[in-house]
């Protein structure tokens, strides 16, 4: 196996995964899915790679074994992400940012809950960043207990489960382990893309605020401020018309 690039060693997954095994790769799930701590951390690209190493015998695990703890941590992970969200609440809103919280990650995840509802924490599992902040903003706002169970089960199989077994299909293939650091780097990317569309999207209604508001304000100022004063003069009606 080839080091991946990315960044220190230390978020490397296979230098993660060689040192501390399938152990390690559950405890980074596990933080990664509700911590905040844990946003930085690898997701998509160690799952992938762990899949992999199961094909190749580098983890001397059954396939379904590690699956079934991979979602399991993945699952309780949001778990304890919701259960802070419930404890700490509109604080979480007003915490300052510093070197390993930043607010705006917080308020990412609101509108991405907000605008999806109770699936956005099936589909948050596929956005790095979104995914560890979206159950705390769950428990935040209360979502029924119930349906946050259901749709955080759904979220970690579909997550813990298919990206795993991607690797270890695409593991068997002689071409991934001759390029496994592109297809990393490129696994990498593609989780990022649904980040850079909200980002784009954002910023494109803010220019179109910002382009209607200055539209508004020129049209009141010519009308010198007078509502109705650009209006023409309305023609008299009713009984009050021939006085």
């Amino acid at each position: 196996m080839t080091t991946l690039a990315l960044g220190p060693q230390w978020l490397d997954p296979d230098y993660l995964i060689e040192t501390f095994g399938l152990l390690g790769v559950l405890v980074i799930v596990f933080a990664e899915s509700g911590l905040l701590i844990g946003f930085f951390l690898p997701g998509d690209s160690l799952l992938f790679t762990t899949g992999l190493l199961v094909t190749t015998d580098v983890i001397k695990h059954d396939l379904w074994l590690v699956c079934t703890a991979i979602s399991l941590a993945a699952i309780l992970g949001d778990q304890a992400g919701y259960l802070f969200g419930r404890k700490v609440g509109p604080a979480l809103f007003r915490r300052p940012d510093s070197k390993l919280f930043k607010q705006e990650n917080v308020e990412k995840a609101h509108e991405f809950f907000e605008k999806y509802g109770p699936k956005s924490l099936v589909l948050a599992r596929f956005v790095p960043i979104v995914r560890t902040f979206t159950p705390i903003i769950a428990g935040v706002s209360r979502m029924n207990y119930r349906s946050f169970i259901i749709f955080n089960v759904i979220g970690g199989v579909l997550w813990g489960t298919g990206v795993t077994l991607l690797g270890a299909a695409l593991g068997k293939v002689e071409f991934v382990h001759a390029h496994i650091e592109l297809i990393l780097i490129g696994i990498v990317l593609l989780s990022v893309i649904p980040i850079a569309i909200e980002f784009l999207r954002a910023r494109g209604k803010a220019k179109k605020a910002a382009a209607a508001g200055g539209a508004e304000q020129g049209a009141s100022d010519a009308s010198g401020g007078r509502p109705g004063a650009g209006a023409p003069p309305q023609a008299p009606r009713g009984r009050h018309a021939k006085r």
